[in-house]
């Protein structure tokens, strides 16, 4: 084949000079909107927070010309102010004794999100779950095993369908009712700084509240985000954080819950901290560790609970007939093997719609 020489050829088919000019704006621009897709917008730096709220740490990373570490704790103490069963005057706090029922906007958008996941999942999620929580050993009671008669007293107080909100007001059926978001509270904490950024235009962040994420764009080094999900090694001192996978994420929520870090043994019987609503007893399934994909991060937070409740068909089945919800298990197989089972499209990195 026959290289043409562009000089050789007559002077109507050569490039003129605002030829040129244009190829030259057009690969600039190409290189422009290639960085933006990386992340490398500018010479805009990369913050990072880091701290302490809702009893456990957080880490935020994110691409903006300044720090907006004030913006960011205000907004994590508005969360604590309204949902922590800690802050004796949290807003939940004060609901729980009667002292005044009045929904705040943060507690009413939570209540209506954990109301849904419930009745979606037959209550196997449940924010009224608290008082079988608490005898269990894992609120404010001494971990032991209670006694039958106890727990099915208690049965008589669990029950979203209790509780409602009427005229900005919650209505519960018996005063006794307890409200805990503790299941969803951080990964809210997580959407609610995230929508901040998101408010400024930032394109670029991280943000992590005891291992509720939610990522979006690029790391500073213009790669996706690499989140990794623990093994659910029983190591209740929380040293042990073996990596069992490493995913990408462009833009989505991600909420794993477990019972390998949080339990208790007595009398050579383990205790998990995930109880079912349902029967008042710890769950007993399979899935060691429930990694969940969502568009939101409490939403995430709320269905990974509910899935180590409803044990591994029921969560499959469920996953099924919700596309929106991308999950990640890690089981244990009839000889006590880790087993780790995924839907079909957990690992895309844009967010599940």
């Amino acid at each position: 084949m026959k290289i043409q020489n562009v000089s050789d050829q007559p002077a109507e088919n050569r490039f003129r000079p605002y030829h040129i000019a244009f190829l030259a704006i057009l690969i600039v621009g190409t290189i422009f909107i290639a960085h933006r897709k990386n992340g490398i917008q500018d010479n805009t730096p990369f913050q990072t927070e880091e701290g302490s709220i809702f009893g456990t740490v957080y880490h935020i990373k994110y691409q903006y010309k300044e720090s907006l570490h004030d913006s960011i704790l205000a907004r994590l103490k508005n969360v604590d102010g309204s949902l922590s069963m800690f802050n004796p005057a949290s807003t939940v706090s004060c609901i729980n004794r009667g002292e005044s029922m009045r929904a705040d906007s943060l507690i009413t958008c939570v209540w209506n999100t954990s109301r849904s996941i419930s009745q979606e999942t037959d209550g196997a999620f449940d924010p009224t779950v608290a008082p079988l929580v608490n005898v269990w050993g894992f609120g404010y009671k001494k971990k032991q095993v209670p006694e039958k008669a106890l727990i099915d007293s208690l049965l008589d107080l669990v029950g979203w369908y209790r509780i409602s909100i009427h005229n900005g007001n919650f209505c519960k059926e018996d005063p006794r009712i307890i409200l805990d978001f503790s299941a969803v509270a951080k990964g809210f904490g997580v959407d609610h700084v995230a929508n901040l950024f998101r408010n400024l235009g930032i394109e670029n962040f991280m943000v992590e509240i005891g291992g509720e994420i939610v990522a979006q764009g690029t790391n500073p080094k213009g790669e996706a985000w690499r989140i990794g999900i623990n093994k659910p090694d029983e190591d209740s001192t929380g040293v042990n954080n073996e990596l069992q996978e490493i995913i990408e994420i462009h833009d989505g929520a991600l909420a794993t819950s477990g019972n390998y870090r949080n339990y208790y043994i007595q009398n050579g019987r383990k205790i998990g901290h995930t109880i079912d609503p349902k029967t008042g007893y710890p769950a007993q399934q399979s899935i060691l560790s429930s990694t969940v994909k969502a568009p939101t991060c409490a939403m995430a937070d709320g269905y990974a609970t509910a899935f180590m409740v409803m044990g591994m068909k029921r969560s499959q089945d469920f996953l099924k007939e919700h596309p929106q919800l991308q999950a990640y298990f890690i089981y244990a197989d009839e000889d006590g093997q880790y087993q780790t089972w995924h839907t079909p499209h957990f690992y895309e990195t844009e967010r599940p719609e």
